[in-house]
């Protein structure tokens, strides 16, 4: 596009106004730094004049040390020469005998005022360096303390989203930006904002897809793999320039975020500023991509985690429904079968055998009590009364076969994805057996209601509680089944007091399993 320009660290247009820019800027500065030399020196002859009656003018001229200073400390060491220079004249020609007269009767004064010129100009040098040094200093502490509070962030694991917004913060407050953007390449070529951040009227789109079409630092940096800025966006077309110029974004500078040595996104900061941003702003911005690289590899092995973890426990449930309907389809229905063969038999045998009769009944019974115990087995496996009525009916029989009295309140009798009912289930269930077995309770209330698209479980003894969530494979397993489908479980159990487990499960967004 004419106008636009490639340069060794991406592109630009209207190099020629940005020099322009450069050039006001500079001649600016240089103004306003003659000018505060000028202000300065008079100022210091000012004091001068009201002390030499009482002071010999020789002993003051060290006094203007303080105007070449304080000039040394904003403008640098080319206008503390000329304020050293301005004082010299000054000072001959206003305190110097003779007076308003550049003539010089005592020679020792010319010395004087050489030795003066020469250390108020080493006195200016040094004072610039500190107040580079210092500048310097304060600029790589406090990206220390920026990076260190994102690498917080990451060893924490913390959610990507939180990062991102944090890089993005952290970048667009380091660069000075007005705004910052963090995006991410999508597999169709396009790029959507995952963060951003702005400290003036106006936000950069964020979850809003964006085409490569025209000229951006996405697209350059896409097609580079580099550092790229934008001295300014009038002209162009596409909807990323649209969109910085709406919001009246003047230039922008961007560096790639590489994952695992693939291109995974980019992160901008923009300014609506007529100053383009300092020579040093790409590789500031670069420290924090490779933090952002971590907690994208860190997520994505998290990620990778919960879904395994997520396919052996949907695998596992799906071969115990297999094994309760192999029981209630073949052996139970086989041993119903001998049950009702065995009482014909004992009809048919005759009074006076009272012994084999009595035999028959007590086999009877045994195959009675083991038909019960196989039943027992196979609820235990996967109740057929979750899979047909959902998790208020399957509750709620939980509470009858309690010999604990149990209070169930489920606030909708909705059915939720597969995982989540029977993650919340054996939940229930497995608060009951250790409330049987451990808790001295007389009281269970289960509480049951769905909050913010989360379904929150709950479940509280009166018992002498003193419960270790950290004992019992039981509750380990409820932990790692809750925390595969993104879920919370917590355990609070003080001694004397009973126990309550409280249990978070995510309903809309299901890791590896959609919603049924």
């Amino acid at each position: 596009m004419e106008g636009w320009q490639q340069q060794p660290h991406g592109f630009a247009r209207g190099s020629d106004e940005t020099a322009q820019r450069q050039v006001r800027r500079i001649i600016l500065s240089k103004w306003s730094g003659l000018l505060a030399g000028v202000m300065a020196v008079a100022a210091v002859s000012g004091i001068i004049a009201l002390v030499t009656p009482r002071v010999h003018a020789s002993y003051l001229l060290v006094l203007y040390v303080l105007a070449v200073t304080a000039v040394a400390i904003v403008w640098g060491t080319g206008m503390a020469v000329f304020t050293a220079v301005l004082s010299i004249v000054i000072f001959t020609y206003l305190f110097v005998h003779p007076f308003f007269s550049f003539d010089v009767d005592d020679p020792s004064n010319i010395v004087g005022s050489a030795v003066f010129l020469a250390t108020a100009v080493v006195v200016g040098r040094l004072t610039a360096r500190l107040r580079r040094a210092a500048m310097e200093s304060a600029r790589l502490s406090e990206e220390q303390s920026a990076l260190r509070r994102i690498a917080t962030l990451v060893a924490r694991s913390s959610p990507p989203s939180a990062v991102f917004e944090a890089v993005t913060r952290e970048v667009g407050l380091l660069c000075g930006a007005d705004l910052a953007r963090m995006e991410r390449y999508e597999e169709d070529g396009m790029v959507i904002g995952v963060a951003a951040w702005s400290r003036v009227p106006g936000q950069l789109a964020v979850g809003k897809r964006f085409s490569l079409v025209g000229p951006s630092i996405a697209r350059e940096v896409r097609e580079t793999g580099r550092p790229v800025r934008v001295a300014s966006f009038a002209g162009a077309t596409g909807a990323i320039a649209d969109e910085a110029r709406a919001i009246g974004i003047r230039s922008s500078v961007g560096c790639p975020i590489t994952v695992a040595g693939n291109l995974w996104g980019v992160i901008a900061a923009s300014t609506k500023g007529n100053e383009p941003f300092p020579a040093n702003t790409e590789s500031q911005i670069a420290n924090f991509t490779e933090l952002v690289a971590t907690a994208v590899a860190n997520a994505d092995s998290l990620e990778e985690l919960a879904a395994s973890r997520a396919r052996v426990i949907a695998a596992g449930d799906e071969t115990r429904r297999r094994l309760e309907r192999n029981l209630h389809d073949g052996a139970q229905q086989r041993l119903v079968s001998v049950m009702l063969h065995l009482r014909v038999t004992r009809d048919d045998v005759p009074a006076e055998l009272p012994s084999v009769r009595a035999d028959l009944d007590r086999a009877g019974e045994e195959l009675a009590e083991s038909l019960e115990d196989l039943r027992e087995i196979s609820r235990g496996l996967h109740p057929a009364v979750l899979t047909k009525g959902g998790l208020g009916p399957a509750l709620r029989t939980l509470a009858r076969r309690s010999p604990v009295r149990v209070e169930v309140h489920l606030n909708s009798e909705a059915r939720y994805p597969t995982t989540v009912e029977v993650a919340a289930y054996y939940v229930v269930s497995e608060a009951l057996t250790n409330t049987t077995k451990h808790a001295e309770a007389s009281r269970v209330e289960v509480v049951v209601e769905e909050q913010d698209s989360t379904l929150r479980v709950c479940t509280r003894d009166d018992g002498i509680g003193g419960a270790n969530p950290r004992l019992g494979s039981g509750l380990t397993g409820l932990r790692d089944r809750i925390e595969a489908l993104g879920g919370s479980i917590e355990v609070i159990s003080p001694t004397g007091h009973g126990t309550t487990i409280e249990v978070s499960l995510p309903i809309d967004r299901q890791v590896g399993e959609s919603a049924d």
